[in-house]
């Protein structure tokens, strides 16, 4: 299945109308295309969008082309910028070149030279970025390129992930299942000097006592009825990198026994065997349980929860963290609608608040689910609320039971908005109060509340216009 490709952006400046108007009819198939008339409207769209190629003027009225060109390529990641220009101004049309300019065309345009000329510009673009992109893997391959959140309590997460990544110690990670516990350990890893090692995740709870032993340890030829050959264990195959227990308060007594052995000495043995072995691993530990109540309650060695326990980090739940809510559903709709071909680019504002006020008691597994779920139902070119899982459409008022490990940090969610005891189906109410509750937290930043929402800039000023909402400045 091929994979679909973003729409490049293309912005036309020109004094008149009638040029804009035509030359929007012929890239429109092939471009997301934003028009401007003069230079100041012009420099917003290039501030506000993300414009990869300019076509401009450079007589705008009693303005000139080529300050605004200036200032498209000053810009941090700047566009392909193309001059139109009669043809006695051929000169001043060399000078922008010299300035930066890819190249210019003359009136009356011949349409076919233009669209050739822009065809080139974008591809060679294309391959800068690729060179580009490369670039950045060199320099920094791995990391936290997978987890995303800009809310307080996952920059948090961040900064403890990248404090710890490059020390020995292990690592306790706590949180309710969904939550990206093992994405956690992945990062630790890959920001480690281990990274070129193997990063090895067992889930616990998913094996017999008898099964996980074997699986952790290995064990020899002959060490109990099936074992016909012996078998290298997790713990041999992660020796200099590191190894993920999953789910960790699941383990039996003896497990935790021999566990704790190996946090103390780096030793162990295979299963049946009586070799010492070794290993140099770096472990981490996760669990959805309170395993400080289950040493309380004698179901886990207290000594083994202090050795496992030397850094902890608590991935928050879904409900603790709103304000990351349209990043992820983002990113999880540009990954579905790749995988499945379909051209989604965005949510209905209906969707999108019911995204919000979700309680996401499956947390982020749950949100990539319904986000997919939507791709494969989506009819139209956004995902609607009758895209969603129905679990979503008629969703429960019961929260589920909190997550509360020991000394758990209290969090502030950034964007919180709560239905109503008794629900309104005004729609127009309800995406007022949303976009309102977008723009307060974003101090009247209309880029960033468009991106809170999962819409385009252009639609919020839309149903600003249409709502009759005065955004306050941003600060």
């Amino acid at each position: 299945m091929s994979k679909l490709k973003k729409r490049p952006t293309l912005l036309i400046v020109d004094d008149e109308k009638h040029t804009r108007d035509g030359l929007r009819a012929i890239f429109e198939n092939d471009f997301d295309v934003f028009v401007a008339s003069n230079p100041e409207s012009a420099l917003q769209l290039l501030t506000e969008e993300k414009i990869d190629l300019l076509l401009t003027d450079l007589r705008l009225g009693s303005s000139s082309g080529m300050d605004l060109l200036q200032k498209a390529l000053n810009l941090e990641s700047p566009p392909i910028c193309i001059m139109m220009t009669a043809y006695g101004s051929v000169d001043t049309a060399v000078e922008a070149m010299k300035r930066g300019a890819y190249d210019f065309v003359t009136k009356p345009i011949n349409l076919e030279r233009l669209e050739l000329l822009v065809k080139r510009a974008l591809r060679e673009r294309e391959l800068r970025n690729e060179n580009l992109e490369l670039r950045r893997k060199v320099e920094n391959p791995r990391g936290l390129e997978n987890m995303i959140g800009q809310s307080e309590v996952m920059v948090r997460v961040f900064e403890t992930i990248r404090q710890v990544a490059p020390s020995r110690a292990t690592v306790l990670i706590e949180g309710e299942s969904g939550t990206g516990k093992e994405l956690a350990a992945r990062a630790i890893h890959a920001l480690s000097n281990r990274a070129d090692k193997p990063f090895i995740a067992v889930h616990c709870a998913a094996l017999s006592p008898q099964l996980l032993e074997s699986e952790l340890f290995g064990h020899e030829k002959g060490a109990f009825t099936g074992a016909l050959e012996r078998r290298i264990g997790r713990f041999e195959q992660a020796d200099g990198g590191t190894l993920f227990l999953d789910e960790i308060g699941e383990i039996d007594s003896t497990t935790q026994v021999k566990i704790l052995r190996f946090l103390g000495e780096r030793t162990f043995e295979r299963v049946g065997g009586n070799q010492t072995l070794h290993a140099d691993i770096r472990l981490i530990a996760a669990t959805n349980r309170n395993l400080q109540q289950m040493v309380a309650e004698g179901t886990f060695r207290e000594d083994l929860y202090f050795r496992l326990n030397v850094v902890r980090i608590r991935m928050p739940p879904l409900r603790e963290r709103p304000g990351d809510i349209p990043l992820l559903a983002q990113a999880f709709l540009r990954e579905s609608s790749l995988e499945n071909g379909k051209p989604l680019r965005q949510f209905t504002p209906e969707a999108m608040s019911r995204l919000l006020s979700y309680h996401w008691p499956g947390n982020v597994r749950e949100l990539r689910a319904a986000v997919e779920h939507g791709v494969v139902m989506a009819t139209g070119s956004r995902i609607t609320l009758a895209d969603l899982p129905e679990s979503l459409q008629n969703p429960t008022t019961v929260s589920p039971e909190p997550f509360h490990p020991t000394n758990s940090p209290s969090s502030i969610p950034t964007l919180t908005p709560s239905p109503p005891t008794t629900p309104t189906l005004n729609l127009d109410q309800n995406e007022r109060s949303l976009i309102l509750q977008a723009l307060k937290q974003t101090r009247g930043n209309r880029s960033q509340a468009a991106k809170l929402l999962g819409i385009s800039r252009r639609t919020l000023y839309r149903r600003l216009e249409e709502l009759k909402i005065s955004p306050p400045h941003s600060s």
